[in-house]
């Protein structure tokens, strides 16, 4: 299993417009490409020095093999909306992660 994480900081002012698009049209958008099987969205708790307010969006796919799908034939349509969208007014940083083992309640 594969993570792809998104960490997203976004100005004060837009975001809660953000946060509304991010649940209601992009995450269910990129669940729609059929190569994330789920996305948890989470707030980061730690204040940061630039100010905003930061999030990180994890996509879990089965495979590096349907990440690279993602990639070739999505990424750029997903990542250009949210660029017209918001502009400079959200940050991004991105991760891939591997899943190694899960333990506890499941």
């Amino acid at each position: 299993m594969i993570i792809y994480n998104v960490t997203c900081n976004i100005t004060e002012e837009s975001h809660e417009k953000w946060l509304d698009w991010m649940q209601h049209t992009h995450i269910p958008a990129m669940i729609a490409t059929g190569k994330f099987s789920k996305a948890r969205l989470v707030k980061v708790l730690v204040e940061e020095e630039m100010g905003g307010v930061t999030y990180a969006v994890q996509y879990f796919t089965d495979c590096r093999e349907t990440l690279e799908r993602y990639y070739a034939e999505d990424a750029f349509r997903m990542r250009e909306e949210g660029r017209k969208l918001f502009g400079d007014d959200v940050l991004y940083f991105r991760t891939e992660l591997q899943i190694i083992s899960d333990h506890g309640v499941v």
